[in-house]
């Protein structure tokens, strides 16, 4: 297709580009050397997370120049810009943890933003680290023009004395280094050792978990999310991510027709059948309500409870993302899953074919065992399950991959922030069997809704995993393991059961039945909840104090805007 055939009447970058009054619009593109010729055609945003805060992100920009090729290539005009990212590898344990998930928000804001000042028709967007898929794919949803998302990829899996190793066991590592099982010379060797190139963290956590999203959700081409970072064939993913969004404009296939709450479904399948990240169930309600599709914490869970669990990926697990790539990829677990019926076939995709054409030559190979097949799963109920009791009307989730045991019961240790119980557990004091409460730790009440991955990588390190529970209003990483339970609702912060709870209260979870119960009677909650008063809370202006007054309950996504419901246009339409 050449640019004269472009028809620009009903494409956003018409305000930039066409007649008299863009003059002076066309005068600034002139300046960067654009000509007449590519004006004259679509203009693609290249979005990128890239940065230099780690290994995660470090690799998109290379990514982005071949996405720009395949525009090219197929008469198209790319402009490529940035924006932020937290990466949680490193903002985890600490104050930092805070600004992760309002990253989230801030990725969808900041490239809708840069979309609608610059008036571009289409987007390929690249993103590496755990909340800039979720946020990139939201941006897209909420813009509603033709696009195409590309995860960057993993990173190699570390070595250490002969096995495989990730970031989480550098983490579970402090945990050893405090028990004196490793020495100062051991923890210093697994950490030169455990993240040897560019790629998102190796495990099923969460990058790993939306990247699959990204395909099962129609919004990647098929098997670009599989190649680890470094492989070159990642640019031949980008190249044709680039062509694929130029034929998306033409057709004027849109997010919105591609992700209806079918889709969502698939979405919801495609983690449960991994054994992915608990964190799935915060970002899919997220997504949905940018397209005003109402698919909340419940939903996700309903889905999680009918599908199996066929992948074998750490942390539950034996293996990392390069052995499932190696494995057939995410298409192989996608085919099993259309063939055991737990997924809609008829979806429509970025590639204007549905999801099971897109998977019809997918086969599943019998010399491996990290993808199973769905007639003999590793588990007939999905890796992660959903919670609700009197500790949680609002719901909570907790992920049950590797689990032996589905039930856990015993006294609550209170701590008001994971400082606190971080500490307690360096010390080791805490007992077998304890319920560790880290509360104050939610959207509003952290605020910034903070990952539990320093202290629960601490007890696994000292062996204590499986042995006591912990409960949060917060997050936990797609790394963590064990009996944890996360995005307890109501937050302690809006008065939630679990702000009123005690040091000995006797708390039961048990994922078989999906109920989370505190053993107290309605009247001494009630009691209790009277004599509460809410906590004042350090961030009192800048981002985290904007995240705080906006962000709703994690059972529909801690957002921060009403959504496309309440829309009365979008930008593709302007």
């Amino acid at each position: 297709m050449t640019s004269k055939s472009w028809d620009k009447s009903k494409l956003p970058s018409r305000h930039v580009t066409v007649g008299p009054k863009s003059a002076p619009h066309r005068a600034m593109l002139y300046a960067m050397g654009i000509t007449e010729e590519e004006m004259a055609q679509p203009l693609v945003g290249v979005a990128t997370c890239w940065n230099e805060a780690a290994p995660c992100n470090i690799a998109l920009s290379r990514q982005a120049q071949a996405v720009k090729v395949g525009v090219k290539e197929a008469s198209g005009t790319p402009r490529e810009f940035t924006t932020i990212t937290v990466t949680d590898g490193i903002a985890m344990g600490h104050e930092g943890m805070r600004s992760s998930l309002p990253s989230r928000d801030a990725i969808a804001d900041t490239v809708e933003l840069t979309m609608r000042g610059h008036c571009y028709d289409a987007l390929v967007g690249l993103a590496g680290c755990d909340k800039s898929l979720p946020g990139m794919m939201m941006s897209m949803l909420r813009l509603n023009v033709p696009s195409v998302f590309m995860y960057g990829g993993s990173i190699l899996p570390g070595k250490f004395r002969g096995e495989d190793v990730t970031i989480i066991d550098v983490f579970e590592g402090v945990g050893k280094h405090a028990t004196g099982e490793f020495s100062d010379e051991d923890l210093k060797e697994m950490e030169c050792n455990a993240c040897p190139s560019a790629g998102a963290c190796g495990g099923q956590f969460t990058a790993n978990t939306m990247a699959c999203v990204s395909e099962a959700i129609g919004l990647a081409l098929p098997g670009s999310a599989g190649a680890p970072a470094p492989y070159e064939t990642r640019d031949e993913y980008a190249i044709a991510s680039g062509q694929a969004v130029m034929k998306l404009i033409e057709k004027q296939l849109r997010p919105r027709d591609i992700c209806d709450r079918k889709a969502f479904e698939n979405a919801a399948a495609i983690v449960s059948a991994t054994g992915g990240s608990t964190n799935a169930a915060l970002h899919l309600p997220a997504m949905a309500h940018e397209a005003g599709i109402d698919f909340d914490l419940f939903d996700v869970a309903e889905i999680f409870k009918k599908t199996p669990l066929i992948a074998d990926l750490k942390p539950g697990g034996k293996y990392v993302a390069k052995d499932m790539f190696e494995a057939g990829g995410v298409q192989v677990v996608i085919k099993e899953l259309l063939d055991g019926g737990y997924i809609h076939g008829d979806c429509m995709t970025v590639t204007g074919k549905t999801i099971a054409e897109n998977c019809a030559d997918a086969i599943r190979r019998d010399d491996q065992d990290v993808i199973y097949s769905i007639n003999n799963p590793i588990s007939k109920t999905g890796g992660v399950v959903g919670l609700k009791g009197n500790l949680a009307p609002e719901g909570a989730i907790v992920k049950v991959a590797g689990l032996e045991s589905k039930v856990f019961e015993g006294p609550a240790r209170c701590f008001d922030s994971e400082e606190e119980c971080l500490q307690a557990v360096l010390d080791q004091k805490y007992e077998e069997g304890d319920v560790l409460i880290v509360r104050y730790e939610g959207p509003k009440g952290g605020p910034g809704m903070r990952e539990m991955l320093a202290t629960t990588g601490a007890i696994y390190g000292q062996g204590m995993g499986g042995k006591v529970a912990l409960i949060t209003d917060g997050r936990f990483s797609g790394g963590t393991r064990g009996f944890c339970i996360g995005h307890v609702g109501p937050e302690a912060a809006v008065g939630g059961p679990i702000g009123l709870l005690k040091d000995g209260d006797i708390i039961k979870m048990d994922a078989d039945a999906g109920t989370l119960e505190v053993q107290l009677s309605g009247e001494e909650l009630e009691a209790r909840r009277k004599d509460w008063k809410p906590r004042e809370t350090l961030y009192t202006s800048g981002s985290i104090w904007k995240f705080a007054q906006l962000a709703g309950p994690a059972r529909t996504g801690a957002v921060t805007h009403p959504g496309g419901k309440d829309e009365k246009h979008t930008f593709a339409d302007l």
